[in-house]
């Protein structure tokens, strides 16, 4: 075997008792950090390694749990682990994936002969993913993580990372854990070694997905007051339903996945980039999951079928129109005076286009000069755009950076009735949300509470009106 000192820094790949992986020279059941460090037989020193699940004994699709493995004995006074997640159909199948929330853990990545490997340190702000070729994946101590809980607690060690189970049922889950409970000489000799496995089963909901009949499927700005209106591609939109999830979840990177936690949702047989899902809400008088995703560009005009599925089960289709456009306006909320604020705010400072100290002062709020100002709006809903992106991505150039895209069409902007001068109309950096720039015409009224709506291709944004505050 390697250096044994050096597993201080980590151990090599399969060393927690995973049945299918074996490491050279070690004989068939061996695989458990015993093989170095010898004299106590594996579970025998009187202590123990545990992981602890925020979701207890089940996992969601595609959501990330923050795991802590704690190595427990009372006569010892450093701590290692490593610890992998495998198919319980397949054990030779890596289920979801790891990532370090500091520099406390790394990834150790393996071909599958176990022989060639590397690790992955964790690095602030930075994705951390195994080279191709490397499909066996653990996640384990660093000699930074020995050296920071080496005699921080009495007999004990914790580590905490994340796990991302696979995105969409995967049966049933094994987690793998071997723990050292060392006596800090950095040799092989005197530790204690413990492992244990735990079995997790997906969460599942209690039938088939239903889409809302009277709620369906609705631009998410205007949601859920607009049932039966047209939503057009490229836009957010809010879809309800029952037996969508058991839990809320969001996307975490960009581009957008077309599934999360296990649900995903087509247009006429075309996979929606997925946004989030919202858990047991009230909309419209009920108690409903609610789906954010986006309508595909591919998807074109009339009545299509929208379908949700949950862990491979489809739900009955419900039909929407598609527009070419379906203009809406972000809503940021309610103030105490009652007052609907859309996403709106000044271009030279980005303070909200509201009065001064609006929302008790937890804005940077001012009001929008007509003679000064330019006005930037966070719609969706405003069409096809001059290049048109991949579903749930931003526009990018030749050279893969984020670019400006133009809308098609420019959309008319009306504050307090009077039409304002749009400078920009385009897809921001994050799919579906457009943005437009727009200098108030003259003779715009002033005061605390000045109607803003967008109307574009006939439709009008919002029925229930949003509103800045204008001055000269």
């Amino acid at each position: 075997p390697v250096l044994l000192w050096a597993y201080s820094s980590g151990p090599n790949p399969g060393y927690n008792g995973v049945p299918t992986d074996h490491p050279p020279g070690v004989a068939a059941g061996q695989n458990y950090c015993t093989f170095c460090h010898t004299g106590t037989a594996l579970n025998g020193g009187g202590g123990s390694v545990s992981v602890t699940f925020p979701n207890g004994m089940t996992y969601i699709p595609g959501t990330t749990q923050h795991l802590t493995v704690t190595i427990a004995d009372k006569v010892q006074k450093a701590w290692g682990f490593q610890l992998t997640a495998r198919l319980s159909s397949d054990s030779t199948s890596v289920a979801g994936t790891f990532a370090s929330t500091d520099a406390n853990t790394q990834l150790q990545c393996s071909q599958t002969n176990l022989s060639v490997f590397q690790k992955v340190l964790f690095t602030s702000g930075a994705s951390q993913t195994c080279p191709s070729g490397y499909p066996l994946v653990y996640i384990e101590h660093t000699m930074q993580g020995y050296d920071a809980t080496k005699g921080a607690s009495s007999g004990s060690g914790t580590y905490q990372f994340d796990w991302t189970p696979p995105p969409s049922n995967a049966g049933n889950i094994v987690i793998y854990v071997a723990g050292n409970a060392a006596n800090g000489d950095l040799t092989p000799n005197g530790d204690h070694i413990y492992a244990a496995t735990y079995t997790l089963t997906p969460a599942v909901v209690s039938g088939p997905p239903v889409i809302d009949t009277t709620l369906g499927v609705q631009n998410q700005t205007s949601a859920p007051n607009t049932p039966g209106a047209a939503v057009s591609p490229g836009s957010l939109v809010a879809i309800y339903g029952t037996n969508f999830a058991i839990a809320n979840a969001a996307a975490a990177s960009i581009p957008l996945s077309t599934q999360l936690a296990g649900v995903g949702v087509t247009f006429n047989g075309i996979a929606a980039p997925m946004v989030g899902i919202a858990h047991g809400i009230t909309a419209g008088g009920k108690t409903v999951d609610q789906i954010n995703a986006i309508v595909p560009w591919e998807v074109t005009g009339g009545s299509v079928p929208v379908v949700v599925t949950v862990n491979n089960t489809p739900s009955a289709a419900a039909n929407v129109l598609i527009a070419s456009t379906d203009p809406g306006i972000f809503y940021i909320g309610t103030d105490s005076a009652g007052i609907n604020r859309p996403l709106a705010y000044n271009n030279a400072d980005n303070t909200f286009a509201y009065p001064l100290n609006d929302f008790n002062g937890n804005l940077k709020c001012r009001p929008v000069s007509i003679a000064s100002d330019v006005l930037v709006i966070w719609a969706t809903g405003l069409g096809s755009v001059q290049n048109q992106p991949q579903d749930g991505a931003p526009y990018t150039n030749s050279s893969g950076q984020l670019a400006q895209d133009t809308t098609t069409a420019t959309p008319q902007v009306m504050v307090g009735g009077v039409q304002a001068t749009v400078l920009f109309s385009g897809l921001t950096q994050y799919p579906s949300i457009y943005q437009i720039n727009a200098k108030l015409g003259a003779g715009t009224p002033t005061g605390s509470a000045v109607p803003l709506q967008i109307q574009m291709n006939g439709g009008t944004s919002s029925t229930s009106q949003l509103q800045i505050a204008v001055t000269n």
